[in-house]
């Protein structure tokens, strides 16, 4: 009797080795990265400095962008405008002093997650005897 000996099999290259690698990279660069801070506003404030005779005039989404204020409430209710708390008397006199500086702007409101509804209610009350007619609410989704 003869007995062969099998030709050995090529050496398979297994994935999973990269794929654990991957995984730790990935899982690594979710938790070192920074979050977008909801605070910021993309907007395109026209300049003082620029010329008279380099009127550019603002496209669409810029326009857009000028004409909206964001105005958070604060886990205890007070409304916040670019990082500073107002009363809710401020908070009118301010929204109307821009109104007067930016025809048709949008008034979005982020409520914290802590504030009560009635701090909102308050907010939007005071918005609206601030003449603001775009009022919108932001409610952020928070993945289950």
């Amino acid at each position: 009797m003869e007995l062969r000996r099998s030709r050995p099999q090529k050496t398979l290259i297994s994935l999973v080795p990269m794929i654990d690698v991957m995984l730790i990279l990935l899982v690594f660069f979710m938790v070192t990265s920074t979050y977008l801070d909801l605070d910021i506003i993309p907007t395109v404030e026209q300049s003082e400095e620029r010329a008279p005779e380099d009127p550019a005039p603002p496209t669409a989404g810029a326009q857009a962008a000028v004409n909206t204020l964001l105005v958070r409430i604060s886990p205890a209710g007070d409304p916040v405008i670019r990082g500073q708390s107002l009363s809710v008397a401020g908070l009118i006199a301010r929204v109307e002093e821009a109104q007067t500086q930016q025809a048709g702007l949008q008034v979005l409101v982020l409520p914290s997650g802590q504030a009560t509804l009635q701090a909102l209610v308050s907010v939007v009350d005071a918005l609206t005897r601030a003449g603001v007619q775009r009022l919108r609410v932001i409610r952020l989704e928070v993945a289950p």
